[in-house]
């Protein structure tokens, strides 16, 4: 959760037209900054299944296949940026 005085994130201000869930957003972003699932698993403190659950949900939201197509959504969307600001590190 953000605090009120904090800047909003790209997140807070992207409109979500896929309807993706807090948790789709937060794998999306880790996957496009490199994390594979057992790395992003241990990072949000859940199973690696349910990281899988996660990505092939945001999947099919989004309309890829794969995890790179799901790498440029998230770019092209604001969901990820090129610098380490915000990184969540396992």
């Amino acid at each position: 959760m953000r605090r009120p005085d904090s800047p909003p994130t790209p997140a807070d201000r992207w409109s979500n037209p896929d309807r993706l869930t807090p948790r789709e957003i937060e794998i999306l972003q880790l996957l496009a900054h490199g994390l594979n699932n057992a790395q992003i698993a241990t990072s949000l403190f859940i199973g690696e299944s349910t990281v899988k659950t996660h990505i092939n949900h945001a999947f099919a939201k989004i309309g890829v296949q794969s995890r790179s197509g799901a790498i440029s959504y998230a770019y092209r969307h604001g969901l990820a940026t090129t610098s380490d600001e915000g990184r969540t590190r396992p």
